[in-house]
């Protein structure tokens, strides 16, 4: 098989969303910083949405992004939160797996922690191949052809070989 047809884990991001409540963020940040061991960064709102009390530059959650060795010592963890199944709707046509995780303490080493409380997270999983820096480059920036992306079906097949993960309807 060609290398450059290899699929690997580019990163997993690991959110949560606090909306306006400054308690919860604070709250969700120890977490992800529990759960991963590396300093969660802070989301702000772009636009002004006056019905959701929303303006530009409010911090309205957190998240991780890990890479490499993390992303994959963490990534075994989350699946096994999940009992080792997922569905096909929460893969997306690009090769990309977003789920949810419901409590934190369904993850495996991690404790219930009372100052935080009841919270869940959002982990989204996102795959590449070799020769997919060509569309975060700085100089000749391109698009990925269509023959070199990961189908949805493509991405199911990855991730059932890699994570030991049953695929459902």
């Amino acid at each position: 098989m060609n290398p450059m047809r290899n699929i690997r884990i580019e990163k997993v991001t690991l959110n949560i969303g606090a909306g306006k409540d400054a308690a919860r963020l604070e709250k969700g940040m120890g977490l992800l910083k529990n759960i991963t061991g590396v300093d969660p960064v802070k989301t702000f709102t772009r636009k002004r949405i006056p019905e959701w009390g929303l303006r530009p530059g409010l911090a309205i959650g957190c998240k991780v992004t890990l890479r490499k060795d993390m992303a994959d010592k963490i990534l075994a963890r989350l699946i096994d939160a999940k009992e080792h199944k997922l569905t096909r709707r929460q893969f997306d046509n690009e090769g990309n797996v977003a789920f949810g995780i419901h409590e934190y303490m369904d993850i495996p080493g991690v404790k219930y922690d009372p100052a935080i409380g009841i919270m869940g997270l959002e982990v989204c999983i996102t795959l590449e191949r070799p020769g997919f820096r060509i569309k975060r480059r700085g100089i000749q920036r391109k698009r990925i052809p269509v023959r070199h992306k990961i189908s949805k079906e493509e991405a199911i097949a990855f991730i059932k070989e890699k994570c030991n993960v049953r695929v459902d309807e």
